[in-house]
């Protein structure tokens, strides 16, 4: 669990993560003497205008914890913290949290190397749940907590709505990533579109109605504030593959939202099971502070495996069905095991297991039961 390493981490810590999934409930748990919520316009103008606010609120306090929230709202306060750590005899541990690392990466901020670690949170685990999974849930509302815990399914509904308006105005204008908020709102409805797909970035511009230099930095944006990433297709040989990415949601819920669609039909089931394993997978390695890679693999003449991952110096083959399994599922996996033949495992993890079962060589399961097998 995320939190016991926080708790026995003697550095102090940079929480990233999107919106609403946790960061701010996890960092307060741990009891910090002090909290400064940058989120707070009021806060935010106090700090920004007087530089050495927070030396003046530290000096002469013996706190031993001190929770400085969305931290990227004011790089230079991580230089200031710098000072604090190096030079004060007893320094308070910090805790940061972040909703964006775009200013971070891109404003050369100073991430405190050697003197901070950085970790990540993107909503609710199967270990969270004790492996206790409704899927018919999740395939509709996701895993941020507030939304997989809410009972109403009209709250539910609203929340996620809600996300993208919130993300517009305070995520993108509100730091003045990009001035044509009208086109990047266009692009969103389009990308969530494409979701999971190999990414057409000139179908995806015409479509939006921008230009593609615009669509491949909204690109950036999305990833730079943590909504999305793309996965890139995995080589090992100089195989005939498929050279563009595919992008995925950080979580179903919010993709459904983007997309005012909850519902499991069947012309989309299969692509939110696959989003969903995406996001346990990205949720899990994240809990357990676990480095992990995730590709996919699809060759010119039609071979396709829905995500290969590089975890503990393992590669597994992961296939993704949402119905029920027959021999011709399999024939993917087995041809990947030909291509790559130092692989670990082979998974087919499909909605309709809830046991471990074997057909040759390729282990046959539910989600849960999946992430038992990577030790997620």
């Amino acid at each position: 669990m995320l939190a016991v390493t926080l708790i026995k981490s003697k550095k102090s810590i940079l929480l990233l993560g999107p919106r609403q999934v946790g960061k701010s409930t996890l960092l307060k748990s741990l009891n910090p003497d002090l909290i400064i919520n940058l989120a707070s316009e009021s806060e935010y103008l106090k700090f920004l205008s007087n530089p050495n606010l927070l030396v003046s609120l530290l000096k002469g306090k013996k706190y031993k914890l001190v929770f400085i929230n969305e931290i990227q709202r004011i790089t230079s306060l991580l230089n200031t913290i710098q000072m604090i750590l190096d030079d004060w005899k007893n320094p308070p541990k910090f805790l940061l949290s972040g909703s964006s690392a775009r200013k971070l990466k891109r404003g050369n901020a100073n991430l405190l190397p050697g003197r901070i670690f950085q970790y990540s949170l993107s909503g609710f685990s199967a270990s969270d749940l004790n492996y206790k999974l409704n899927l018919e849930k999740a395939l509709k509302f996701g895993f941020l907590p507030e939304a997989y815990l809410e009972e109403d399914e009209n709250s539910c509904k609203k929340l996620l709505r809600d996300y993208a308006a919130v993300y517009l105005k305070e995520e993108i204008q509100a730091e003045s990533f990009t001035r044509n908020i009208g086109g990047f709102a266009r692009f969103l409805e389009v990308i969530s579109v494409s979701a999971g797909s190999i990414l057409d970035i000139s179908k995806i511009a015409s479509k939006a109605k921008v230009s593609r230099t615009s669509t491949v930095r909204f690109i950036e944006i999305l990833e730079d504030t943590l909504i999305a990433e793309r996965i890139e297709n995995f080589s090992a040989t100089d195989a005939e593959i498929i050279r563009h990415p595919k992008l995925y949601f950080f979580d179903i819920g919010v993709l459904n939202g983007l997309l005012g669609n909850f519902e499991s039909s069947l012309d989309r089931i299969g692509n939110l099971f696959e989003h969903l394993v995406y996001n346990q997978i990205r949720n899990s390695a994240f809990s357990i502070d676990e480095p992990y890679e995730l590709f996919y693999f699809r060759t010119r003449n039609g071979l396709e495996v829905d995500f290969i991952l590089k975890l503990k110096n393992k590669i597994y083959a992961i296939e993704v069905k949402s119905g029920e399994v027959n021999n011709g599922d399999l024939r993917s996996l087995k041809a990947f095991q030909n291509y790559y033949p130092n692989l670990h495992k082979s998974i087919l993890v499909s909605l309709k297991e809830d046991k471990i079962r074997k057909i040759e060589n390729i282990l046959i399961c539910g989600l849960k039961e999946m992430l038992k097998i990577l030790e997620l």
